[in-house]
């Protein structure tokens, strides 16, 4: 068993990680959430989050959230700086304890569903002193896997994402949008039944990006569908991947969307389906 957990490379510096348990250890990935399929995955009930505020009291961060997330569903969480996105996922994670209601995943409490996990976020966070294709192991690697099982595993998935020629190279050689596709590899190398991830591909430029969600697009659509909670400030990033939308908004759900546009998708074209539009235009609207 995996979880989030601290440790040590050969450099004796501390890293933590967010690390799955594979059902394959020595094998490719081919699990996931759709092995379940009608389960709910992921489901907050009631849940308040409170913290105390600078100037004394009580601030509410997310009051009253009832949300079901099926096995194998691809849910954007969407809506405005500061509206509770990330600590939704947060708690998810069990990196944040709900001040009132209760937090399921895979049906058990979020910290002993860690195994069940994988985290991306903004930011790659490869390790300087390791290769392309050893930050893709390193999860693998504290996990025991094998030496030869997550070399074949890290090569495998660095294929994925075509950048099986980049594996020797460090990360900064790397460009940014390189970068975060050694990213998604390691996340996926771990074959985790829930993603949760956290503004991914903001930091990259808009060609990158588009290029980066096509990869990412691509992987989840041909590994069965995994539960992905998918946190982003774009609306049309939001339309172009997920099954479907929920918006926030000062704490609370403002609006709750099927995107019932047919797989598999062409994000290039996507955005001319009406459905598209009339989605965009919807939340466009309520955020205003």
């Amino acid at each position: 068993m995996t979880e989030l957990a601290i440790g040590k490379d050969k450099s004796g510096a501390d890293e933590m990680t967010m690390i799955s348990t594979a059902q394959h250890a020595a094998g490719f990935p081919g699990g996931g959430s759709a092995a379940n399929p009608g389960r709910d995955a992921i489901v907050f009930d009631g849940v308040d989050v409170t913290y105390p505020a600078p100037q004394g009291g009580i601030r509410t961060v997310l009051s009253g959230i009832d949300l079901q997330i099926p096995a194998g569903e691809f849910t954007a969480i969407v809506g405005r700086s500061g509206c509770g996105k990330t600590t939704l996922l947060n708690m998810a994670a069990g990196l944040v304890d709900p001040a009132a209601g209760s937090v399921s995943v895979m049906g058990k409490p979020p910290r002993e569903a860690r195994s069940h996990l994988g985290f991306m976020l903004a930011r790659d966070a490869l390790l300087p002193w390791r290769s392309a294709v050893r930050n893709v192991e390193y999860g693998l690697e504290l996990r025991g896997v094998g030496r030869a099982d997550r070399k074949a595993l890290g090569r495998r998935w660095l294929q994925a994402v075509h950048l099986e020629e980049a594996g020797h190279l460090w990360p900064w050689q790397l460009s940014q949008g390189m970068r975060q596709r050694v990213a998604l590899a390691r996340t996926w190398a771990l074959d985790p039944d829930v993603l949760l991830m956290d503004e991914p591909f903001a930091a990259l430029d808009v060609n990158t990006r588009m290029s980066v969600q096509k990869e990412f697009l691509e992987l989840w659509q041909r590994e069965e569908h995994r539960t992905v909670i998918f946190v982003t400030h774009d609306l049309g990033e939001a339309v172009a991947l997920a099954d479907r939308i929920v918006l926030m908004g000062e704490g609370k759900i403002l609006d709750d969307v099927q995107v019932d546009i047919p797989r598999p998708r062409e994000l290039s074209t996507v955005s001319a389906d009406p459905q598209y539009q009339a989605i965009y235009e919807r939340l466009r609207e309520r955020l205003h």
